[in-house]
C-alpha cells in the first residue's frame, strides 16, 4: 500500500506547482492593490468593490452568462438527440463516437479560425447563399457567430456524456416498461430521460464552464469590440496590466463557477434519488 501511495507523490508536486500555488497567486494578487503592493503586503478590497461599482463589468458578466446558458441550450437540444441516436446505433457507435471526437483531435484555436473564413463577408457560406441569389448576411462579429463557434467547439462534450449514461442503461427496463403497457414515447419520458440526467448534468457542467469563461472564441469571430469577462480578464493581465484587478476578476468567475457545480450536483443527486 506505501508502494502505491509513493507512486501518488509526482501527481501531487504537479498539482502543487501548477494549480494550487498559481491560484494562491491569484487570491493574494485579487486582495492587494495593483503595483509592488503584493510584495508589500497591503490589502485591499478595492478590486472587488471596482467590480460592483461599475455597471459595466456587471453588463459584461451577464452578456457572458447569457451567451454560455444559450450555447448550453443549443449543446443540450442538439446533442441529446446525437447521443441517443449514437446510443442505439449498435455496433455502428463505436464509428459515430469517432466522428464526433476527430474534431477535437485538431487545436480548438484553429477550428475557431476555419469559422473565421466561413462566416466572414466574403466567405464560404455568404458565396454559397449567393449562387441561390440570397444576401449577403452580416455573420461575423454578432451573438450568431460567437454562439456558433462555442457550440461547434463545447458540443462533443455533451453528446459524450449524454451517451455515456444512455449506454449504461439496462435494456431491460425499457423491456419491463412495454410489459406494463408503455408505449415508445412512455417509456421515453419515464424511463429513458430519468436515467439519463446524470449525464445531462455532466454535459451541462461541462459546456458551462467554459463558455462562460470562454475569451478567444468571442475575440476572433465577435470582434473587438464583443467583449465577455474571459476578454476582460485576459486584458487586464495582457495589456493593462493590473494584475490585482484580473486575480479579482478571475476569483468572482472561480466563485460563480463554484456555485454553478454545486447547483447542477444538488440537482444531479435530487434527480437520482427520485429515480
Amino acid at each position: 500500500m506505501k508502494r502505491f501511495r509513493s507512486m501518488a507523490y509526482p501527481y501531487v508536486f504537479w498539482i502543487a506547482i501548477f494549480i494550487v500555488i498559481p491560484m494562491l497567486l491569484i487570491i493574494a494578487y485579487a486582495f492587494t492593490v495593483e503595483g509592488t503592493a503584493f510584495f508589500q503586503g497591503q490589502f485591499t478590497l478595492d478590486n472587488f468593490a471596482r467590480f460592483f461599482r461599475d455597471a459595466v463589468f456587471m453588463q459584461v458578466l451577464l452578456r457572458s452568462m447569457r451567451i454560455a446558458i444559450l450555447t448550453t441550450l443549443v449543446c443540450l437540444l442538439l446533442g441529446y438527440p446525437s447521443a441517443y441516436a449514437i446510443a442505439r446505433a449498435g455496433v455502428k457507435s463505436t464509428t459515430l463516437i469517432l466522428v464526433i471526437t476527430l474534431p477535437t483531435w485538431i487545436n480548438m484555436l484553429v477550428r475557431t479560425y476555419a469559422w473565421v473564413g466561413i462566416l466572414q463577408d466574403n466567405g464560404i457560406l455568404n458565396s454559397l447563399l449567393g449562387l441561390l441569389h440570397i444576401g449577403p448576411f452580416q455573420f461575423m462579429y454578432t451573438d450568431f457567430a460567437v454562439v456558433l463557434g462555442m457550440v461547434y467547439n463545447f458540443l462533443p462534450f455533451m453528446i459524450l456524456e449524454i451517451h455515456t449514461s444512455l449506454s449504461k442503461m439496462d435494456p431491460s427496463f425499457l423491456e419491463a416498461a412495454s410489459d406494463l403497457g408503455a408505449n415508445r414515447a412512455q417509456a421515453f419520458r419515464r424511463v429513458t430521460l430519468p436515467l439519463s440526467i446524470p449525464g445531462i448534468i455532466s454535459g451541462i457542467t461541462l459546456v458551462f464552464l467554459p463558455a462562460v469563461s470562454s475569451f478567444f472564441i468571442p475575440k476572433l469571430l465577435g470582434g473587438g469590440q464583443y467583449v465577455l469577462i474571459g476578454n476582460v480578464i485576459e486584458s487586464q493581465f495582457l495589456t493593462s496590466g493590473n494584475w490585482s484587478f484580473g486575480s479579482a476578476l478571475s476569483l468572482i468567475m472561480v466563485i460563480i463557477i463554484m456555485i454553478s457545480m454545486y447547483l447542477t450536483r444538488k440537482i444531479d443527486r435530487n434527480g437520482g434519488d427520485e429515480i
